[in-house]
């Protein structure tokens, strides 16, 4: 597993920054919009000490904070102070390896809690939460970056909480759910709801056909949906010193539909073995479901049970269209490609999460280099999976996930920026870009330079000010 980790770290921009800092007036090239008054909060991992064997999915969060304001741009970072940092911290070394994993040596006193709230981090209820799929939801406050502590809403939900919950953009209630939910390495699975208001109104589980890694979920206006994917989990296999996650497409493709707001009874669906860590968007058309993903043939950054690596050549996201016929004449769902291109990290206006969409981007990576895998461009798609337009860097330069951010409350869908995050290869630092989200391929309107890097990280969202 670590010759496959290591393989990953070789990419530039993954290794982690050293420092903390406030840059309150930053240069901008080209005009920033003056509707964009708000900040671009930006999760990702970023180690504060190398851990032996340690996978990158679980290096310590650090946000980053970027604030627009009537033309003008600031930016602060800081990791989140979780247990397991302030442990380490005070120790001057780690004390965690893979997975909440304890090194041998570390202190018998030491905290057991290795999260790393490292993956998201979204506003909904009036908090700002840093989010990773191993542990509860951790408030931030907004202006300092400080850790306020766990958020369980009043001791109303238990256990490990996705970092891709779903906010419904006509009631306001966040969907979500945790793997693992009785224990690690568990085929439990909870899910539940938190009104707008911030108060949980559901909270329930149900057991999967096999212990999964379970990164994103499905939600449209009247269904909840669970891919159950073959990177499975195995504490048999951890005990052993080996991979607790591995590639098995031999246990298949399952996604658990149920009723959103009725009984947790599911119908399964099967499929080809696959493996998704992001949705776009997904809805409803009669009697079926629609739903736009990111699909990898063979699952990448995770090797099989005995250590070897999966096919590079399949371990490559595409734009893919699931269906499913909710009118009982079949148990499998179908997987159409849309697209050849490389691409992770979809977003869409969230106006019309879980309904049908007439705009989308992700992130791409340019064909024509070597440095396959490394995301350089933006792709604009319609609702039907056609390209509108492609920007791509200059050779060597990497992208972030882009953030839709609409003109206003009353814009049409699509009609604002995205934001994304770009490191310059020659430079050895980073720009915040702002592109017009209906005319990527003409570039960036304005770019926030910095005069440090900031590591490829994960997901951010945007939070007006207003």
């Amino acid at each position: 597993m670590l010759d496959q980790v290591t393989t990953e770290m070789t990419r530039p921009n993954l290794a982690p920054i050293p420092m903390e800092c406030d840059a309150p007036h930053l240069k901008v090239s080209g005009e920033l919009p003056r509707e964009l008054n708000g900040t671009l909060y930006r999760n990702g991992p970023n180690p504060q000490f190398d851990a032996p064997g340690a996978h990158w999915f679980v290096g310590d969060g650090m946000l980053h904070a970027f604030h627009l304001e009537n033309g003008r741009a600031s930016y602060r970072n800081r990791w989140v102070r979780t247990p397991k940092w302030l442990a380490e911290h005070d120790a001057g070394r780690a004390l965690f390896g893979g997975f909440g994993r304890k090194l041998p040596g570390a202190p018998a006193g030491v905290t057991d809690d290795g999260g790393v709230a490292n993956t998201n981090i979204i506003f909904h209820g009036g908090k700002l939460l840093a989010l990773e799929e191993g542990h509860l939801p951790t408030e931030i406050e907004p202006g300092t970056l400080d850790r306020l502590g766990y958020c369980d809403y009043n001791g109303a939900i238990k256990g490990p909480f996705t970092a891709h919950p779903k906010i419904d953009p006509v009631t306001g209630e966040m969907v979500f759910f945790g793997y693992n939910a009785m224990g690690p390495l568990t085929p439990a699975l909870s899910f539940g709801s938190v009104n707008a208001s911030g108060v949980v109104t559901r909270f329930d589980r149900f057991d999967a056909p096999y212990a999964s890694m379970v990164h994103d979920f499905i939600v449209t206006k009247n269904h909840l949906l669970f891919p159950i994917l073959p990177i499975t989990g195995s504490m048999e296999r951890a005990m052993r010193g080996k991979p607790p996650y591995a590639w098995e497409p031999e246990k298949g493709a399952y996604v658990g539909v149920m009723k959103r707001n009725g009984s947790k009874d599911l119908a399964w669906f099967r499929a080809e073995s696959c493996y998704v860590f992001h949705v776009m968007n997904a809805w409803e058309e009669g009697n079926r479901i629609i739903a736009d993903v990111m699909q990898f043939e063979e699952a990448p950054l995770f090797p099989h049970p005995d250590g070897s690596k999966t096919d590079p050549q399949k371990s490559r996201a595409r734009y893919c269209r699931w269906t499913f016929d909710l009118a009982g004449n079949t148990d499998r769902f179908t997987q159409t490609y849309l697209d050849d291109l490389t691409g992770e990290f979809p977003r869409i206006d969230d106006r019309r999460a879980g309904y049908a969409n007439s705009h989308g981007w992700y992130a791409c990576a340019n064909p024509d280099l070597p440095m396959f895998g490394a995301l350089s461009g933006i792709v604009h798609v319609d609702g039907k999976g056609k390209r509108l337009g492609h920007y791509l860097l200059p050779a060597g330069d990497t992208i972030s996930e882009p953030v839709f951010v609409e003109r206003g409350p009353d814009a049409a869908e699509g009609d604002g920026w995205l934001l994304a995050v770009v490191w310059r290869a020659r430079e050895n630092r980073s720009d915040l870009a702002v592109f017009n989200a209906q005319d990527v391929e003409g570039g960036p309107v304005a770019l926030v330079h910095l005069g440090h890097r900031v590591p490829d990280g994960f997901h951010g969202n945007w939070v007006s000010a207003e």
